[in-house]
């Protein structure tokens, strides 16, 4: 099978797999108990109006008519409006969805810059104390609840030497500019930026760094490595430009995965942090019942992981000639 060929299939399949899990959300979420007016009946909603909010949401219709509506909405990349802000999803979930993003894909670079570059030291330098101690402390990462390191750092870091404001995105009464760079450039806002994104890459942190490891002791015993020594080659040289090249395409598909989970795992730095993401959001709106607002979280999510592996399957196969389009 051909290159052109092996991308068709894997678009068809991209497709059929959106197919199912959007299809998978509305079943999911048609299946939960209660419906958005459960919350309004402790308030004195009577039964009338709540027959009547449930018909003004189109709850009342049947299954396949709301299913319908429901893909209809997801083509035209309209989400529907909220049943509880009462505003459209869309504009709810925008500077959310960003915020998030901004969040973890700076703890992300950050994991895997620095995960990629010490793994492949602990693999040069083998039986080493780098490598012993490298081990305990990437073990210690990955074992470490993210709410934990969370409170370690704000204990430190806020309350113990308050070099760094405690939660939210900006400090209170300052105003966020409408700009990308005015947003999320700022002083203010790195500064709150700087610990939930370290939360986050000390968690993601142990993956890429073990793998690395792993990788570049595979590659470091293959013959073209002893090769290169004997000619000389500095052994800078050696390790960035053949050892570690060779050993990083794994990376490329963990990393693609890991895009995905940290997005969907971000409610917990978000609530530690009080960050406005996407989500805390997501936690929200499925209390709530909020059914658009949910499942317009969830697809968003969601669309990432897959997207993203897709892309890792297409990087793998241009990065390796070795993989087979089979």
């Amino acid at each position: 099978m051909g290159l052109r060929a092996y991308v068709v299939r894997r678009c068809l399949q991209l497709v059929v797999t959106f197919w199912a899990f959007f299809t998978l959300l509305f079943v999911l979420f048609r299946m939960m108990p209660g419906d958005p007016t459960s919350m309004f009946i402790m308030d004195g909603m009577t039964p009338e109006q709540r027959e009547q909010r449930i018909a003004e949401l189109g709850l009342n219709e049947p299954l396949h008519v709301q299913y319908i509506e429901y893909i209809r909405q997801l083509l035209t990349g309209d989400f529907g409006q909220s049943f509880i802000y009462n505003d459209p999803v869309t504009s709810i979930i925008a500077v959310r969805f960003m915020n998030t993003i901004v969040l973890m894909a700076t703890a992300l670079i950050f994991a895997y810059v620095i995960g990629i570059t010490f793994g492949a030291l602990m693999g040069w330098w083998r039986d080493s104390r780098f490598e012993r101690g490298g081990i305990v402390v990437t073990l210690v990462a990955r074992s470490s609840p993210e709410f934990w390191v969370g409170i370690v750092l704000l204990s430190v870091f806020v309350f113990w030497l308050g070099w760094f404001p405690s939660s939210g995105m900006r400090t209170t009464g300052g105003e966020l500019g409408g700009g990308f760079i005015d947003r999320y450039g700022s002083l203010d806002f790195l500064r709150h930026l700087f610990l939930p994104a370290l939360t986050g890459a000390i968690a993601y942190l142990a993956t890429p760094t073990l793998l690395m490891r792993s990788t570049m002791l595979d590659v470091l015993n293959a013959d073209f490595i002893e090769i290169k020594k004997a000619e000389g080659l500095p052994e800078r040289t050696v390790l960035y430009k053949h050892a570690a090249r060779n050993s990083i395409l794994p990376i490329v598909t963990v990393a693609a995965i890991a895009t995905g989970t940290a997005m969907g795992g971000s409610v917990v730095i978000e609530t530690v942090f009080n960050w406005p993401g996407m989500g805390r959001e997501m936690v929200s709106a499925v209390n709530n019942n909020d059914y658009p607002l949910a499942m317009a979280a969830f697809f968003l999510m969601g669309s990432v992981v897959i997207i993203m592996n897709f892309v890792a399957d297409l990087a793998y196969v241009y990065l390796d000639p070795r993989v087979e389009y089979e």
